[in-house]
């Protein structure tokens, strides 16, 4: 017979049990059903963008073959290529002075017979405050080198949180990337809350708070104190190390592309220390 106590006592176990649930988030099931490429804005193409979009080009590819309608990227930068890009970003001599968006684009769309866009322009609003053409997609993945441009994207998709759901091409996640020169980190948001479904065996969620809101001071300190533009390859090492954009695109792709292959997942990012060689997700 039990008495009260172990009564209460095992009930107890089973409330501890139920908080000890797994986090989950479950992948919006338009982008793992879709029946057209799922549009994409990327923007930034420096050290870090330029092997993001090497690495979407490749999952794109295998996505196809899997029986995915695949990925259609529209990529933003208003810069043009410099000699210190050369080595550091995947840029060849025979580009200096042309816009890295349009170079990237031309390659990657010859190279793996894609139909993918450059806009030769930064990713923010009209002069009069107005949105851009062709600003919305279903994911957006920003490699941008300073604060301010986090905050201008993220004060845009904020207004796509208010506009009208369940048409096709509602912008839906917001993926980060950011870094030092040996530290880094890869941060995935929803662009307000994507329906989960009933499971009796994780902790659904539902929101994955903006980088620009649960990291601002994160971000502050990680924010490169000098962001005048290199004049050579030595100086720009001096900013950031030679492989810790790469590692970092590898890395923030492998979990973009676990989201497609999974259906759902425990992480929404990490953080990378490319000196001791270290790398610690973030749960949700």
């Amino acid at each position: 017979m039990i008495n009260k106590e172990e009564k209460c006592r095992n009930s107890d176990d089973v409330v501890f049990l139920e908080e000890r649930k797994t986090k989950v988030h479950f992948v919006d099931n338009d982008l793992l059903n879709s029946t057209n490429p799922i549009e994409l804005n990327l923007i930034g193409v420096g050290g870090t963008g330029s092997q993001v979009l090497t690495a979407l080009a490749r999952m794109n590819h295998a996505l196809v073959e899997l029986g995915h309608a695949g990925l259609s990227v529209r990529l933003w930068d208003d810069d043009i290529i410099t000699e210190a890009n050369l080595g550091r970003q995947l840029f060849a001599e025979s580009e200096l002075g042309l816009p890295k968006s349009v170079t990237l684009i031309n390659r990657t769309n010859r190279f793996f017979i894609t139909n993918w866009k450059a806009e030769t322009q930064k990713f923010k609003r009209h002069s009069l405050g107005k949105l851009k053409n062709n600003m919305q997609s279903a994911i957006y993945i920003s490699c941008v080198d300073n604060i301010k441009s986090r905050f201008e994207i993220a004060d845009i998709l904020n207004e796509f949180k208010n506009m009208n759901r369940g048409y096709r091409n509602q912008p839906k996640y917001w993926m980060d990337f950011g870094n030092s020169q040996f530290t880094g980190q890869v941060i995935l948001s929803t662009i307000g809350n994507i329906r989960q479904p009933n499971s009796e065996k994780y902790e659904t969620v539902e929101n994955l708070t903006f980088v620009t809101e649960e990291f601002r001071e994160l971000l502050t300190q990680s924010e490169s104190k000098d962001d005048t533009p290199s004049c050579s390859l030595a100086e720009a090492l001096k900013k950031q190390d030679l492989f810790i954009n790469s590692t970092l695109a590898q890395i923030g792709c492998s979990l973009f592309w676990n989201l497609f292959r999974n259906g759902l997942t425990k992480n929404r990012g990490f953080f990378l220390n490319l000196k001791n060689f270290n790398s610690q997700p973030l749960k949700l």
